[in-house]
Order: C-alpha cells, then structure tokens, then sequence
C-alpha cells in the first residue's frame, strides 16, 4: 500500500511540473499590436493578415468565420507631410492640378491654435481608417509611407489613385479658417466633372462620406458648401484623378472645439470610425 502510495505522489508531482512549466509568462493572450504600413517609396499598402502554421488560441475566430478579400481597393491620402515644411522649394515648385491650371506642388497645411499640426491628424485618422478597412477585407494604399517626409505632389496622389484603379479615393484634410464662429465638416468633389468617375460616382462617394460623418454627429460647415457638400475646381488631386475621388475637410482646426477633438485620440478614432464606415457603405452601395 505504501508502495501504491509513493507510486501516486511522482505522477502528481510531474503533472503539477508540466502545468507550471506550460503557464509561466504566456504571451499568446496578449493582442499583437498592428501591423505597420508596407516600405514601398510611395505606394504603402496596409498587410493582410498571414495564415500561420501554429495552433490558433481559443479566442481566435475558426478560418471559415474570418473575413475574406473583397477585390475592393482603396486609396486613402492623408493631406501633406511632416517633411514639407523644411523644404519650400520642392513643396513650392509648380505642378499640374487640371483644367489647364498649375499650383505648388504641396502645402504645410494648417495647425490648432495650440500648435497640433494638420500632417499629425490626417496620418493619424488615416491610419486608423486603414486598420478598419483592412480588418473587413478591403485592400487599402496609402499616398504616403510616414507623416515625416515630403510630398508627394497632388498631381503625384492623384497618379497613385488612378494607377491602383481604386474603387475609391478618399483624401483626409483638416482646414483652418479664422471666420468667426466657422466650423463644421465639408466634403469637396471636382466640379463640373473633367470624366465619367468624377461625375455620378464621385457625387456619391461625397454624398456617402457626408451622411457618415452627419450621422456620426459631425456637424456640417457653416461657411464653406452647402450641406456639407462642396463643389470644387481648383483642387488639383480631384481634377486629376480619373476614380471615385472626395476630399474630407474634417472640421475647423481654429474652432476650439473642434481642435480638441482632432487632437485627442478618442476624437481622432471616432472620425475614423465614421469615415470608414461611410466608405464601406458606399462600396457596398
């Protein structure tokens, strides 16, 4: 019986080993952070998720239930750069932008009144826009790889949407008005239309971004367009691309309340999570 006994208390010991050894410092129920964007010089297209060889954790949804490529491509262009501002005479020199006109190359853009760069929120918000689409299966590209370079010129970003043959271009903007009381979001489209994508196609982009925005509880401009809508023919990205294309000027960042917002990241998600689902929609539409 003692014998028995001995016999019962190795098999517990080992097991309570193996447990222990399995359990310390267990990293597979952390969530892995995001994926970075792609090192291509001007195309950066947010990875797809990889098939892996390991045992998915119990968390993990089975492969049947995972969300599939749509074959929807998206081109998503955060206005500026972080760079521009220390090269004025790249940024400066003239470029085309449509309808027989030239204008510089790029702009600094515009900042809060307590200095939150224009650059800074339309990377942001464009990052997490891509995150969005990207988890629903939409193939995503960017104009720009970093917020710290220079460029790429607007007739440059509108080459990027129309060699992608994108379902949708969507270009991120924030503006800077010192009207009194201006605020509110405004969303340009290229008018009179220069081709077949910037007529019905692009009216309902712009109209699918507007209603997102709205129904987010994104208040329209008060001093630009009509009902968040404006008709645009100096925009020289829009005048050039021959895809879907609207610009999203996201509100007012001389507004006060509106500056807080873009400069918070709870304000910077929720714009992202409106503009991502007015894009799907309108995909979906």
């Amino acid at each position: 019986m003692g014998a028995v006994r001995r016999r019962l208390g190795l098999v517990v010991a080992i097991g309570l080993t193996l447990f222990t050894a399995c359990g310390v410092d267990t990293p597979a129920s952390s969530p892995s952070s995001p994926a970075p964007p792609g090192t291509t010089t001007v195309l950066t297209t947010l990875p797809q998720p990889s098939s892996t060889t390991s045992t998915p954790s119990s968390s993990a949804p089975p492969p049947s239930t995972r969300q599939p490529k749509t074959g929807k491509v998206v081109v998503l262009d955060p206005g500026h750069n972080g760079g521009n501002s220390g090269k004025p005479g790249e940024i400066t020199r003239q470029v085309p932008a449509g309808r027989g006109k030239t204008k510089p190359c790029n702009t600094t853009g515009t900042s809060t009144n307590s200095g939150y760069p224009e650059h800074a929120f339309t990377w942001d918000v464009s990052q997490r826009i891509s995150q969005a689409l990207a988890a629903k299966g939409i193939r995503v590209v960017l104009t720009r790889q970093s917020d710290t370079g220079v460029g790429p010129c607007v007739d440059e970003r509108a080459a990027i949407g129309n060699d992608a043959q994108a379902d949708a271009v969507v270009s991120i903007h924030a503006d800077g008005s010192n009207s009194a009381g201006a605020h509110g979001f405004h969303v340009a489209y290229s008018a009179p239309p220069l081709n077949a994508q910037q007529g019905e196609p692009s009216m309902k982009l712009a109209t699918a971004l507007r209603d997102g925005l709205r129904a987010g509880g994104f208040p329209t401009s008060t001093y630009l367009g009509s009902n968040g809508l404006a008709p645009r023919a100096d925009l020289g990205g829009l005048n050039l691309s021959t895809r879907p294309a609207a610009l999203v000027e996201c509100g007012n960042m001389r507004n006060a309340a509106e500056a807080a917002a873009m400069a918070s990241e709870e304000g910077r998600q929720q714009y992202a999570a409106v503009i991502a689902k007015a894009i799907e929609d309108y995909l979906a539409g």
